[in-house]
Parts: C-alpha cells; structure tokens; sequence
C-alpha cells in the first residue's frame, strides 16, 4: 500500500507540474487563462512591485534550495527518498500556482510591435521557446525530472539508480537548452508590459545565478565528465567557443 500510495503521489505531483506549464504559457502570453501577466486592475506600482518580488522570491527560494544535494540528503531522512523528487515538483507547482494567484498588474507598455509580420515572427519565436523547454526535458530523461521514474520504480520495488552521465540532441549545443528556452519564451513578445518585464528581468536573473549553483553541483556528482563538457560546449548561447576562452556564465553570454 505504501509503494501504491507512492505511485499516486508521484502521478498527482506531475499532474501539478503539467497544470502549472499550461498555465504558465497562458499567463506569459495573456490567452486562455483567467488571470494572466497583465491581466487585473492595477494599484499602487510601489506595493505590486514588492509584492510581485516576493512572490518570484519565493519560488526562487524553494526552487533552488530544494535542488541542493545537502537539503535532499537533509529530507530524506524526513520522508522516502522514492518521493523526494515528486515533492520537489508538487511545492516548485504551488509556488507558481501562488505567483499566478497573487501577481499584480503593470500594464504601463514598454515596447508594443505594432508590424503584422514582426508581431508574427515574436510569436513564433515565443511558441518556439516553449517548444525547446519541453523538447528538453525528454532530450534527457523527462519521467525522472519529474519524478515518475522514481515512484515507478518503487511501485515495482526496485532499486533507483541515478542515470548516467550522456550528451545527446540539444545537449550537444549548449549545456542547458531548457532554461534557454524559458528565455526565449519570457523575452520574446510583440507587447511588453512593465509587469512581463519585472517578470522577464527577476527570471533571467534568477535562472543565471541558479545554472552556477546547479553547475557546481555537476560538476561534484559527475566530476571531469562534466567538466570535460563544459569547456567544450557553451551554457546558453549556441555559438563557437574560442581558444583558451575562461568559462563562466558572463564569458559565455
């Protein structure tokens, strides 16, 4: 029954994931959803700014120090390592269900494209974005990412092992293509708003201080393999690598 329970668990916190991804691409681009980006009446810009900072600080929080390998082997003595993963997915969905719920609209534009075919050749782009994050999650192991491969496993009772260290498809040309394409997805619009652009700004930073942190930790779990790789394949930029050229996020970018 436990291993059962388990299973649901895991099936439950990816159904969350999947709610969540949906909702975030409705919410960046302001379709089929009731409360988007620029969606609400605004108030006080000073307040919807903090406001809007401490709801993306939290899910940066939760996001970044429950991926660290000391809090992990910190929470699995608290619950079965089986479903750390999946309660990792389920609180990272809440987080942005929270976000989603509470965010306050800026709707001052900063840019708007009023041209057919630019505002086309943006959404492509955009739709594209979305397209790599997902494309990428598989080009790995996308059932393990989200944890269904764990509780699976588990539900068979067998041993999880971690998966090996390989390079494959988008992989080959920049070392983290799915938070690429979250970029391309929250920067490519034909109509920006102060809010989309709060948004688009903390993210991007967020993400590039979170890809030294997670690349810190590659690099301790899978030690010269990963730093094989790195030196020869840039971070988010698909673009040649010179000579002798240090790495680090800001040299590649």
């Amino acid at each position: 029954m436990g291993r059962f329970f388990g299973f649901a668990y895991g099936l439950a916190a990816y159904a969350a994931f999947l709610a969540a991804f949906l909702y975030a691409i409705g919410f960046v681009t302001g379709a089929f959803v009731p409360k988007s980006v620029d969606s609400g009446e605004p108030g006080d810009p000073v307040a919807a700014v903090l406001i809007n900072a401490a709801l993306l600080a939290v899910f940066a929080i939760q996001h970044s120090v429950m991926a660290r390998p000391g809090f992990k082997a910190w929470w699995t003595r608290i619950i079965p390592a089986s479903i750390e993963r999946s309660t990792y997915v389920l609180l990272s969905s809440l987080a942005l269900g929270l976000l989603f719920w509470q965010w306050q609209p800026l709707p001052e534009i900063v840019w708007h494209v009023d041209d057919e075919a630019g505002a086309i050749a943006l959404w492509v782009l955009h739709a594209a974005g979305w397209l790599l994050v997902l494309a990428s999650t598989f080009a790995i192991s996308h059932f393990d990412l989200f944890g269904l491969r764990q509780v699976y496993l588990n539900l068979r009772n067998q041993r999880y092992v971690n998966l090996p260290f390989r390079i494959g498809g988008l992989y080959r040309l920049v070392r983290h293509p799915l938070m690429l394409g979250f970029l391309i997805a929250f920067w490519a619009t034909p109509h920006m708003t102060l809010g989309h652009l709060l948004f688009a700004l903390v993210t991007t930073a967020y993400i590039l201080i979170a890809l030294q942190l997670e690349e810190r930790d590659l690099i301790n779990h899978h030690g010269d393999k990963y730093r094989e790789y790195r030196s020869e394949v840039p971070m988010l930029l698909p673009l040649p690598r010179k000579q002798g050229q240090p790495e680090g996020i800001f040299k590649e970018i």
